[in-house]
């Protein structure tokens, strides 16, 4: 058996802990019984390789029972980048356990254990399902609408700095003012309605704007800012944190996008450039 699991970016600016999109990089499980839980992989000795990685655990957490399984992982989601590869773990653990356990668990039913795992549905809700997700966790309920991406190219700037969520995470704010709260929700709503409707200019715009967390974040990552700056040259609709970063997504218009990573790979030689698709599939198993 094998499960894929694709990589995903959480916020696309303002749309704060909601909104997600799955990315053509994966995370791939090949599986086959075994006398004992061993998982191999190629991603250092910091991930462990026996029944306390994250994968096995949720798989374990969700069906105890199952029989021990020989795991091969291949991935090319960097870790501790902002792509969603500890939400990709745990959806390739949750559906491990639906296989082995014959669970017969719903997509819908995987995201929710995903999100009460995860702690929000913005990574999680487009690994399961692919495609834009818009998500909100409401006590131990789950909302989400699903809908396509605007046909435009994604570049992946990956700078070869690591960021950890925890410490992206303590430079936010606890509270924000009434008034800045009332404008950031503003500038989402138009944010997510540009997307929807087409309007990648404006989209981009608005991304730009955000008073959730980029405003908070910018300090870690002081790429974004001179990277917002430089894609106008190349009339880029815009760019945003990928997540809590570092990584920037660059949305661009497909007939500047090879001109434009060449820029890039001026701006920093050191950092990585991927051109992605949007995954519209989310899970696999074959």
């Amino acid at each position: 058996m094998r499960i894929k699991v694709p990589a995903t970016t959480a916020n696309l600016g303002p749309g704060f802990d909601s909104c997600g999109l799955a990315l053509s990089l994966y995370l791939e499980l090949d599986v086959t019984p075994a006398d004992t839980w061993f998982i191999e992989h190629q991603l250092g000795d910091g991930i462990p390789t026996d029944a306390s990685n994250l994968i096995i655990e949720t798989a374990l957490a969700l069906a105890p029972h199952i029989q021990p399984q020989h795991l091969v992982m291949r991935c090319d989601i960097p870790s501790t980048r902002g792509l969603g590869s500890s939400a990709a773990a745990i959806v390739a653990g949750i559906e491990l356990a639906n296989q082995l356990g014959e669970l017969k668990l719903s997509a819908e039913e995987k995201m929710r254990i995903a999100t009460n795992i995860e702690g929000h549905p913005d990574n999680v809700a487009p690994a399961v399902f692919g495609g834009l997700v818009i998500a909100v966790q409401l006590g131990e309920e789950t909302r989400y609408t699903r809908h396509n991406f605007p046909n435009c190219d994604i570049v992946a700037f990956i700078p070869q700095t690591e960021l950890a969520t925890t410490l992206s995470r303590s430079v936010l704010p606890e509270e924000l003012p009434y008034g800045t709260a009332v404008k950031a929700s503003a500038i989402s709503n138009v944010m997510l309605s540009s997307l929807l409707s087409g309007d990648l200019k404006q989209m981009g715009e608005m991304m730009a704007q955000d008073l959730f967390h980029e405003h908070y974040r910018k300090s870690l990552v002081p790429q974004l800012e001179l990277l917002r700056e430089r894609v106008k040259t190349f009339d880029a609709y815009g760019c945003c944190l990928s997540g809590a970063g570092p990584t920037v997504l660059i949305l661009s218009q497909p007939e500047q996008t090879a001109a434009l990573m060449a820029d890039l790979k001026n701006f920093d030689s050191t950092a990585n450039l991927i051109h992605l698709n949007v995954d519209t599939v989310g899970i696999q198993v074959n």
